[in-house]
């Protein structure tokens, strides 16, 4: 009797190789631990690098900007009647902006947009309002998110260009103040913001630049942080006002403190071809003369437009 067909088949397989007595098992080479070890370091450098990125481009709004939540001096604190203001609101109905009111006599011609410098909130500008408010305008002073008591945010360049819009709106669409009476005051980096609006707006009555800051981003890109990093590609802010003071269209008046650190062949000013007026103090804007007298000056110079209240 033959076998069955399937135990012939099992019979048939090989089965496996005998190991011979005392034969090493299969090893790895040197060459590939090495590899291995190499593409292990490189993914946690790469890994590492790229957590460094993101905390620089996370945090380095800090290197530029220093707000400050608590307000703690208003216009009041120096006999100045104003009103507290809230607008800017989001889908949701909350204003995003916090600001200031202080009215001039009612037959001022001009309402100024105040936009402050980067360090702190509105509560260090009551002395500049004050001087401003002197040269006979109304002052709408604002501050930007993440500043006093507006909706937080970090600042940045693009949010300061949105919020000093919603400024100029507030005063033509809701309070309907003709743009060609209003005129847009910046301190430090708020003179950049400053000289960036007005230049998209033509129709301005005048933009005051107090000692606009030169290469603000200097700050962000000279920290040795940034070294380690992309940061330009990161950081979106860059304040240039070479193409801004080339467009510019209105009347300005320009404030910087004379030093022989300053450099006036590169300044902005070089690039504005519409009427200016340059100023150089030598002392800090609150202890000079020359400043409230170059600005009531140039106020009253400008062609005087129902002020639209």
């Amino acid at each position: 009797m033959s076998k069955p067909r399937s135990q012939s088949k099992s019979a048939s397989r090989p089965g496996p190789r005998p190991v011979a007595a005392g034969a090493a098992p299969p090893t790895v080479s040197g060459r590939w631990l090495l590899k291995a070890v190499g593409g292990v370091i490189l993914a946690a450098a790469l890994c590492l690098w790229g957590a460094l990125c993101l905390l620089f481009w996370q945090g380095s709004w800090q290197l530029l900007y220093h707000p400050t939540a608590s307000l703690t001096r208003t216009p009041a604190s120096i006999g100045l009647p104003f009103e507290d203001l809230a607008f800017a609101t989001n889908e949701a109905g909350i204003p995003q902006l916090k600001g200031w009111w202080i009215p001039a006599n009612p037959t001022a011609h001009f309402t100024a947009i105040y936009l402050h410098a980067a360090d702190g909130n509105l509560s260090e500008t009551v002395d500049a309002l004050a001087t401003l408010h002197a040269a006979g305008v109304t002052i709408l002073a604002i501050d930007y998110r993440g500043y006093g008591a507006s909706q937080p945010a970090h600042p940045s360049e693009k949010h300061w260009n949105e919020d000093a819009e919603s400024a100029f709106h507030y005063l033509t669409d809701t309070r309907r103040i003709s743009a060609n009476s209003i005129i847009l005051v910046g301190d430090g980096l708020g003179a950049n913001l400053a000289l960036e609006i007005a230049a998209a707006h033509p129709n301005l009555a005048g933009v005051l630049l107090d000692q606009p800051v030169s290469d603000p981003t200097r700050a962000i890109f000279n920290d040795p942080r940034a070294h380690m990093v992309p940061a330009r590609l990161l950081i979106t802010d860059r304040w240039d006002a070479t193409a801004p003071a080339t467009d510019l269209r209105v009347p300005s008046l320009w404030f910087y403190l004379d030093s022989a650190q300053t450099n006036r062949t590169t300044l902005p000013i070089s690039r504005v071809t519409s009427p200016k007026t340059v100023v150089w103090l030598s002392t800090d804007r609150n202890q000079s003369r020359d400043f409230s007298a170059a600005l009531t000056r140039w106020v009253d110079s400008l062609p005087s437009k129902p002020a639209g209240h």
